[in-house]
C-alpha cells in the first residue's frame, strides 16, 4: 500500500467477499455486513467469468476456514482474537462470541479508512473492539498489542489473511517471533503464497494478470513458500502445524466437489508449542 492511502488489496478482498453474498448466497461464507462495507461494485474485473468466481469461492472460504478455527478455540477456552491486517474484515462488528475480545491490527491509514467507511454504513464499533495501528515492517508487535490491553497470559488466536504475500520474509519472521513470545499461548490461521513452479499454467496466467494489475496501484507479491518452508519457519518460532491445506482442499471441504482450477495462497493453521 502506498504511505497516506488505504489498502486497495483490502478493498479488493471486502468486494469479493461481497459479490459471494449475491452471485453465490453466502453458500460457503455468510457476511450481512460484507456489501455494506465495501460498497457498491464488483471485484475482480480485468478477469474471466470462471476466474472471478474461482477467487471469490477462495476468499470465501478462507474467511471461513479461519472463522471455524476460532469457533473452535473460543469453546476451548480462547478470549482474545487478534485479527492482523484487518483491512475490510467485518468479524468484529457481527462477532457472535459476548466474552471475545477482537484487536484489529493494521496500517493506521488503512485503520481510518475503515472506520470512516464503517460510520458511513452505519455499523456499529462494539466496545469488544480494540484497533492497533501498526506497519508491519516498521513497527514492533510484540510491543504494540500488550500497549493495547491485550493479555499477554491468557490464550489468543490469530487470524492474517491477504497479508504475507505482501510483506518480506524478515518481516513475516518478526510477527511469527512477536507470537511465538505470547505466554499464555497462541493458535492461528493465515495464507501464504507458492512458488511459481508449484502452480499450473492455468493459474500462473492468472498470477501473471494480477501481478500486472497490482504494479500499476504500487503493490507486488514479495514473500511465496512451499508448504515445507512455511513448516520450517513456523517451527523455528515455536509454532507446529495442525494442518497444512491447499485452495483445492478448500473447495472440496466447502462446495463437496473439487474444481480443475482455483485462484489463492494456501492456508495453514498453526499452534504453538512444539
Amino acid at each position: 500500500m502506498q504511505t497516506g492511502e488505504p489498502s486497495r488489496t483490502a478493498y479488493s478482498a471486502a468486494r469479493y467477499r461481497a459479490d459471494h453474498q449475491e452471485l453465490e448466497r453466502g453458500a460457503v461464507f455468510r457476511d450481512p455486513l460484507a456489501r455494506a462495507i465495501a460498497g457498491d461494485g464488483s471485484a475482480g474485473g480485468y478477469l474471466d467469468d470462471d476466474a472471478r468466481r474461482r477467487m471469490r469461492l477462495f476468499i470465501a472460504a478462507r474467511s471461513r476456514y479461519a472463522e471455524d478455527a476460532l469457533g473452535e478455540a473460543v469453546a476451548a477456552g480462547a478470549g482474545q482474537v487478534v485479527v492482523l491486517g484487518a483491512g475490510l474484515d467485518t468479524f468484529a462488528y457481527r462477532n457472535p462470541f459476548p466474552r471475545l475480545r477482537v484487536f484489529e491490527v493494521d496500517h493506521p491509514d488503512t485503520q481510518q479508512w475503515k472506520r470512516q467507511r464503517l460510520a458511513a454504513a452505519g455499523i456499529e464499533v462494539p466496545a469488544s473492539v480494540t484497533y492497533v495501528p501498526v506497519d508491519f515492517e516498521h513497527d514492533a508487535l510484540e510491543l504494540a498489542l500488550p500497549a493495547a490491553g491485550l493479555d499477554v497470559g491468557s490464550p489468543v488466536f490469530v487470524i492474517w489473511l491477504g497479508v504475507t504475500v505482501y510483506l518480506t520474509a524478515d518481516a513475516i519472521s518478526d510477527t511469527l517471533r512477536a507470537l511465538g513470545g505470547l505466554a499464555g499461548g497462541c493458535e492461528m490461521v493465515f495464507d501464504y503464497g507458492l512458488p511459481q513452479a508449484d502452480v499450473t499454467p492455468g493459474q500462473q496466467a492468472v498470477a501473471a494478470e494480477r501481478d500486472r494489475r497490482l504494479a500499476a496501484i504500487g503493490e507486488r507479491w514479495i514473500s511465496r513458500f512451499t508448504p515445507d518452508g512455511i513448516s520450517d519457519l513456523l517451527h523455528d518460532n515455536n509454532f507446529r502445524v495442525v494442518e497444512n491445506v491447499p485452495a483445492l482442499a478448500l473447495a472440496q471441504r466447502y462446495l463437496g466437489r473439487t474444481p480443475t482450477a482455483t485462484a489463492g495462497p494456501q492456508l495453514v493453521r498453526a499452534r504453538l508449542g512444539g
